[in-house]
Parts: structure tokens; sequence; C-alpha cells
């Protein structure tokens, strides 16, 4: 296959191994943390979740995320790359630690969501300084090919955390303690991996005069706006248009990740065990899903051109999402996830090479910026929108139906913007 080919020839080269082993332990630990949250406020035998409590939890941990997100680059030029990877990870392992002290407590959950969010916080950091450290370990020949290995293999870490978060709790301890812990483990083995990668060798070069902080964060907030202003222009018409089906597919599946969230908690098992046991396996469908649009679309987008794709993605979900859904049954719900997993990525791979494709150099930071606080945006409203038409026990019709006429919704007016 061309990407094993391609990962071998990047694998050549010692640093791309290095800074790839702190994006692997740095997001294997990110989804060993997030499972373990998300099992401490939706599966604890004594606490009665409820839809509004999940989107309470989403609000907290991903709306200053999108805050801190703009401003990170401002940072990340006056800091050593290699000093945040490895700062950055201890002190994620550091706050890891506190959490799972917290849990073993039973503090209030504001207090956990604090300590939850100095751990999510770093990650825009580490994230953000991880890709712009790329042009320094590779040679601009195969630097597309970096950039697109490198956080797929992120996501697939991941999701393998993730996994790895399941197994501790339900076979070795059934305790979201210990398993925010293995979480600091992974992030205090990245900052060691960091270690192993020269200080200067990443950047930034510091020969380079930097404006004032202040007047570098009041710049970044003009920027964006100047950003905005430029995506707004008829020229990049295309890519507003996919930022914005974007947008609501990325709403779509926030929405229906909490209705799997309720039906896993009180309708399709009869444990917490059992409920998280399920969690799990419709997670895996779905990061599944995201491998399979990786392998699938610079096909299919070749081929049909990354707008019908799009479309094709939306429609798909539109026609499938209720099949699977309104059964509201595991094997049905397990087959729509993987299904929501490959089309809400086959878009996003597809809108990024849209953006890529028609917004000018100097401005395409910062539409991404802008990117990234929507996708994070959407989940947050999904979540809030679904707390308010979810009952009790997650079965909502209304809820697959509305998600259901938004995808279509998206199919249909990217398929005319497409005939124009």
């Amino acid at each position: 296959m061309a990407v094993v080919r391609d990962l071998r020839v990047l694998l050549r080269f010692q640093g791309f191994r290095r800074l790839l082993a702190v994006r692997l332990l740095s997001q294997g630990a990110d989804g060993v943390f997030q499972v373990a949250l998300a099992a401490y406020v939706v599966f604890s035998p004594e606490r009665q979740t409820s839809a509004a409590a999940i989107a309470s939890a989403m609000a907290v941990l991903l709306l200053p995320y999108s805050a801190i997100g703009p401003f990170a680059g401002v940072l990340l030029d006056r800091w050593r790359r290699r000093q945040v990877f490895l700062y950055g990870n201890l002190l994620r392992a550091l706050m890891a630690a506190v959490t799972a002290v917290l849990i073993l407590v039973r503090v209030p959950d504001w207090l956990l969501f604090v300590a939850a969010l100095c751990v999510t916080g770093v990650n825009r950091f580490v994230l953000a300084g991880l890709s712009a450290a790329l042009p320094r370990v590779v040679d601009t020949e195969r630097l597309v090919v970096a950039n697109s290995l490198s956080p797929t293999a992120g996501t697939l870490a991941a999701t393998a955390g993730g996994g790895l978060a399941f197994v501790v709790r339900l076979v070795v301890a059934d305790s979201d303690a210990a398993v925010v812990l293995v979480g600091a483990v992974l992030y205090l083995g990245a900052a060691l991996a960091a270690l192993r990668i020269a200080k200067e060798l990443l950047g930034p070069d510091h020969a380079l005069v930097h404006p004032r902080l202040a007047t570098a964060l009041s710049g970044t907030a003009a920027d964006l706006a100047a950003g905005v202003r430029h995506l707004a222009a008829p020229a990049r018409r295309d890519a507003a248009w996919a930022l914005t089906g974007m947008f609501l597919m990325r709403f779509c599946y926030g929405g229906m990740l909490v209705m799997l969230l309720m039906l896993c908690r009180y309708h399709l098992t009869s444990t917490t065990d059992e409920g998280l046991a399920l969690l799990g396996l419709a997670l895996g469908a779905s990061g599944a899903g995201f491998f399979a649009a990786a392998v699938l679309t610079p096909w299919a987008a070749g081929r049909m051109g990354p707008v019908r794709w799009i479309v094709t993605c939306a429609a798909a979900a539109a026609v499938l999402e209720p099949a699977f859904g309104l059964p509201f049954a595991s094997g049905p719900l397990l087959a729509g996830a993987f299904v929501l997993g490959l089309s809400t990525q086959g878009a996003k791979i597809s809108t990024d090479t849209i953006v890529q494709a028609s917004v000018e150099d100097d401005f395409r930071g910062r539409i991404f910026s802008v990117y990234d606080v929507l996708f994070n945006v959407a989940f947050v409203g999904a979540a809030a929108v679904a707390a308010l038409m979810l009952p009790p026990d997650g079965r909502s019709v209304t809820l697959v139906v509305t998600i259901a006429v938004i995808y279509g919704a998206v199919a249909v007016t990217m398929a005319r913007f497409a005939r124009q």
C-alpha cells in the first residue's frame, strides 16, 4: 500500500521518528484521559447522569480550549518547541495525577473540571507545536505526506488510548482514578520521549525578532478578523461553503454522540460496566470509520472532486443515520457509528483540501484557526441541543430525524453549489 510505503520512507528520518513518538504517546494519553473522564461523568454507578450534565462537561472542556487555540501560535513562536513538549507533558502528567486524587476523594464536579481543563488546555499548545515542528524534521519533498500521515497516526493513537482505558477499567480495576493514572504515565512517557530530541532542532529560530507579547496577541485577534473577511470574499465561496457544511456535519456527529452516551447508560444495557463496554465498541466502530475515510477519501475525492465527495458523505449519512438509529438497538447503532465516523472524517479531509487549495497562503493559518474554533463550537452546540431534546433514557425519534434532515440539507446545498 502507498500509505505503508510513504510511512517507511518518513521513518528513515530520525527527527521524524522521535517527533512521531511524542505525538503517539501524547495523543494516546489524551484518549485515555478523555475516556476516563467520560466514564466518571456518565457511567459512575452512584451518579444519575443527564444529557444536560454531559453538555455542561463538553462546554467546560471544549469552549475554553477553543478560545486558547488561535493564540497558541503567538506563544509557540517564543518558546522552544521541544521544551513545550517536555514541560507541557510533565504538567499534564501532574494534573492528571491530581485529577485521579480528586476522583478518589469525590470532590464537587466543578473542581474536577478545573483540573481536567488544565490538562486539555495544555493540549492545544502540544498539538500546535507538533504541527509547527514537522517541517524541521522532514524535507520539503515529503512534507505533504508527513502532514497527512502524522495527524492520522495521532488520531489512531488517541483511539487506541481510549481502547486501553476501557480495558483498564473493565479488566484491571473498576476505577476511573486508575485509568486517569494510566494517562498520567503516558503523558510522562511523552515528556521523556521529548528529551531524545535536541533542544534546538525543532525551533523556532530565536534570531528572528518578535513583537511584544501584548502587541502580538492583539495583532492575532485582528488577523483572525482579517481571515474571516478573506473567507467571505466571492472568490473563496467554495471554502466558505465547505466550512459551513463541515460545521453542520460536526454538529450532527456531536448530537448523535450524546444520544449514544445516554442510550449506553440507560436503555441498551442493565449495568454501568455493560454500558461502558458498549460505548467502547461504538467508539471503536467510529474510529474504524475514521480510518476507512483516511484510506478511501483520497481515491474518492480524486475521482469525483472534494465537493461531490462531501455531498456523497452527507447524503449517505442522511439515509443511513435514521435507518441505523431509529431501531435504538445495539447492532444497528454500532453500524451507524461506523457510517458517521466515515462520513464525518471523509467530509473533513475534503474540507481541509478545499480550504488549502482556495485560500491564499498568507491567510491559511488564520482560516484553520477559525476552523478549529468552529469545530469545537459545533460539538458543544450539538450537546446543548441534544440536552433539550433527549428524554432520560436517550431515545429520541425527534433528534434522529432532525439530524437526518440536517445531513440531507447539507447534501442538497453542496450539490447545488457543485453544479454551479
